[in-house]
């Protein structure tokens, strides 16, 4: 048995103290997240779940993973750390969302030069956040301490989610046809891709988050962390309503609108958006303005303001569009299919 300093696992930077400190912080907000399904208690060897298939005449499960991408480097420089976590959860469930299917249950993955558990317990506290605005349940994760990998203020988190709906509601796209409308859900802002573009755009003022900027009504630190919209509950409230005459759902993340419209739609329909339509989003006219980036670039990059598209039967538009106002959402008609190949233009 090795009991000298230099055998501990102390010694080698992992501090198994704060781990346990870790665990009993982020317990209460883990609970918090829980709905029915959840089995058992946190800290077994795998988060059980019973889901939720009543109804359901076949069953399919959907999953989604993903992480934050480089917006963690604003975290970090402003050592502001209770946004990230709504962004986990919102990049893989908002893509769940997209096939129809209900997110049930949330995973993490926590990995940090040094475990600070203050600061673990505000991430985690924050993914619990976007795991109640989706309506999931958080059912276990991993924080892992990487001394010598990464710098002690330093962390990076992913995450992974799991949904359910029946096979024959699966929204799929290949009813699309052309005619159909393409409405329009605003986004809160930058959301969490584009960020290595961002940094190198504003990588003169990195140093001054905290300044107030005239055109976005507070800071640039503040603009660039306003998290993710999670915009599970009011989508799903309306595919209840309305079944498969939602044809189509695209969530606008990495690629933009030229990588994202395409993968609703079917052969031979092409997607024509008008985006003089959309909402204007300062954060967006000041990045292309700061480095002269063409429009089909930033429409490649970010999701200017719309993230997330629907496409319904022209009858069914403004239906849709009225259940969608009820659920507190502002849903626009940004454009139209277009019997063609498929892909999408833009108009401006």
């Amino acid at each position: 048995m090795h009991n000298s300093k230099s055998d501990s696992y102390a010694s080698a930077g992992v501090d198994v103290t704060a781990g346990y400190e870790s665990v009993e912080r982020i317990k209460p907000h883990i609970k918090s997240t829980h709905r029915t399904g959840v089995l058992g208690g946190f800290g077994g060897f795998g988060g059980l779940f019973e889901p939720d298939v009543s109804g359901m005449k076949r069953p399919i499960s959907v999953s989604g993973t993903d992480g934050v991408g480089t917006k963690l480097k604003i975290a970090f420089l402003m050592d502001k750390h209770d946004t990230i976590g709504i962004d986990c959860v919102a990049m893989c469930v908002n893509d769940i969302i997209c096939v129809g299917a209900e997110p049930q249950f949330f995973l993490d993955y926590l990995a940090m030069g040094k475990n600070k558990p203050e600061r673990t317990e505000r991430i985690i506290a924050c993914v619990a956040e976007g795991c109640r605005q989706a309506g999931c349940a958080l059912i276990g994760g991993e924080t892992a301490e990487h001394p010598g990998m990464m710098p002690d203020d330093e962390y990076d988190i992913a995450g992974f989610s799991v949904g359910f709906v029946d096979y024959d509601d699966v929204i799929d796209g290949r009813a699309i046809v052309p005619g159909d409308v393409i409405i329009g859900l605003e986004s809160s802002g930058l959301h969490s891709n584009g960020f290595s573009l961002v940094r190198k755009v504003f990588s003169s003022r990195l140093a001054g988050l905290d300044a107030h900027v005239t055109e976005l009504g507070c800071s640039l630190g503040e603009e660039l962390l306003r998290p993710t919209k999670i915009y599970v509950k009011p989508l799903l409230n309306v595919i209840r309503q309305f079944g498969k005459k939602i044809k189509g759902i695209s969530n606008i993340t990495g690629g933009g609108y030229f990588e994202n419209i395409p993968r609703m739609l079917p052969e031979s329909v092409r997607a024509r958006i008008d985006t003089r339509r959309f909402p204007k989003k300062p954060i967006f006219d000041l990045i292309a303005q700061e480095a002269a980036i063409p429009k089909h670039d930033m429409f490649n990059t970010f999701n200017m303001g719309i993230a997330l598209v629907l496409a319904v039967d022209e009858n069914d538009a403004e239906h849709v569009m009225d259940a969608l106002k009820r659920e507190g959402e502002m849903p626009i008609h940004i454009g139209e299919c277009i019997n063609n190949d498929k892909g999408v233009d833009l108009l401006w």
